[in-house]
């Protein structure tokens, strides 16, 4: 599977937390998909205004609070969230990168940017996983900025998660062939 690296910053992070070969498969994989969604996102939308780079770090590293919480790789839990924007904070990252560590699994709260959207749909549709409640967040945003109809907005998006989900199968074959624990 030919992946895109990982921002060098977030590379050097999994290495100095020591992160799981699952967990850094794992940030490939959702960083790639979100590397494509944000590139025909500003090429269907062009006036849509987003910050690539931060949507593409926050891919990267939204679960890197599971070098903490390693149970969490295999299994159901959501404390690696809070633990992931804390590691991040004190390994001296900006608060508005290590924001999506704790936000990737709460996109329905106040004050949830479209960054958010992006790292948070881009988690989801790597496994084929659909969220009807979030992709209409992010047909709101998509449908105020275009001025299009919300269906037009709706159906075009629809047709380009699907394109990026039909390689679930394989993105996940290829997660699972990584272990769990390091070493």
């Amino acid at each position: 599977m030919s992946l895109r690296p990982l921002p060098p910053a977030a590379a050097e992070l999994l290495e100095a937390f020591g992160a799981p070969p699952r967990l850094g498969a794992h940030l490939r994989l959702v960083h790639d998909v979100a590397w494509r969604l944000t590139g025909w996102l500003a090429a269907t939308y062009p006036d849509l205004r987003f910050d690539r780079e931060a949507v593409l770090f926050g891919a990267a590293t939204h679960d890197i609070g599971k070098v903490v919480h390693p149970r969490e790789l295999s299994g159901p839990g959501s404390r690696h969230e809070p633990a992931g924007r804390r590691l991040l904070l004190a390994a001296g990252v900006a608060p508005e990168l290590a924001r999506f560590a704790g936000s990737h699994g709460s996109w329905d709260a106040p004050g949830v940017t479209l960054e958010d959207l992006l790292v948070s749909v881009a988690d989801k549709v790597w496994k084929a996983k659909r969220v009807p409640d979030l992709e209409q967040l992010l047909v709101d945003r998509l449908v105020a900025v275009s001025g299009q109809e919300p269906w037009q907005v709706f159906l075009t998006l629809d047709d380009h998660l699907d394109a990026l989900a039909a390689g679930a199968d394989g993105r996940l074959a290829y997660q699972n062939g990584f272990p769990v624990a390091v070493g």
